[in-house]
């Protein structure tokens, strides 16, 4: 398969305030009056997407910060000197459609991606939650003196993912991610492009405005040898008026698919990890 039929392939898809208070907006999960909602109260468990979906005519501006290692000590402030910034817009295009812009300063990565439901979960009904996200990455700091050769297509990564998630009661969700995705250039020489993964995350809800979340990324065909390491978060989660704000620890500073999952170099062992944020708000 060329690589222009692989990307295509893997892109292309499978076919107001609130009334009341600022904290309902961010439970616009679009739905029937029997599906399961709130699985999830961010569009990301930390890294990876989770299955919340904004309703119709919603526009989102999500702000991801990753710092630096913890494991620089306080001559970086613990990381804090040293951050990626990865600045999201994201609009409801239906109650099932959402699409999404980005522009990650790691890498001076810019994205598109849409994400779209197959299967809500019902109350008394389909177990489940199904949804699709998919995303196109281009990365503009490759540097050609550095990288003989490089082509425009060297620039580019394609993810597609397949999310289920269950909402098995009012405090505990858990979500299963399948991944595959292609990097135009591997930064190791006897890694494949295309590479897999199998993703895990959940939310245990700890009070009304709190949850503790955690999600992790096995790559299933890694080089041997690889430098680069699964990626690992933990985090809480804080709803406030018509925000939520993610507070983690992740051994991936790259916040965009193909980064966090092949290119994370952190490792938990060695105290070498990363603290960071997600921001959400919903106009």
């Amino acid at each position: 398969m060329s690589k222009l039929s692989f990307l295509l392939f893997i892109f292309i898809p499978i076919t107001s305030f609130s009334q009341n208070t600022l904290l309902d907006e961010i439970d616009t999960d679009a739905g029937d009056d029997l599906s399961v909602i709130s699985a999830f109260k961010g569009l990301k468990i930390v890294n990876f997407e989770s299955t919340k979906m904004i309703a119709k005519k919603d526009f989102y501006f999500v702000v991801a910060h990753r710092f630096g290692s913890v494991k620089t000590g306080i001559k970086d402030f613990f990381g804090l000197d040293n951050a990626n910034t990865r600045l999201s817009f994201i609009y409801g295009l239906s109650d099932w459609l959402n699409a999404g812009i980005s522009r990650s300063s790691v890498d001076k990565t810019y994205d598109l991606s849409i994400k779209y439901r197959f299967m809500s979960q019902q109350e008394s009904g389909f177990p489940v939650t199904i949804v699709g996200y998919s995303q196109f990455a281009l990365n503009t700091g490759l540097d050609e003196d550095l990288i003989p050769g490089l082509s425009s297509s060297d620039r580019l990564s394609v993810t597609q993912q397949i999310l289920i998630s269950r909402k098995f009661s009012e405090r505990f969700s858990f979500e299963l991610i399948s991944t595959v995705f292609n990097e135009g250039f591997v930064d190791f020489p006897t890694q494949d492009n295309t590479q897999f993964a199998l993703g895990f995350g959940g939310r245990y809800k700890l009070t009304k405005r709190w949850s503790f979340n955690m999600d992790y990324g096995l790559h299933l065909n890694r080089a041997s040898g690889s430098d680069f390491n699964n990626p690992l978060s933990i985090g809480f989660d804080l709803e406030t008026g018509g925000h939520v704000f993610q507070l983690h620890f992740t051994n991936a500073q790259q916040t965009y698919e193909s980064g966090y999952l092949g290119n994370a170099i952190g490792d938990w062992t060695e105290g070498n990890f990363f603290f960071g944020f997600n921001l959400s708000r919903v106009f």
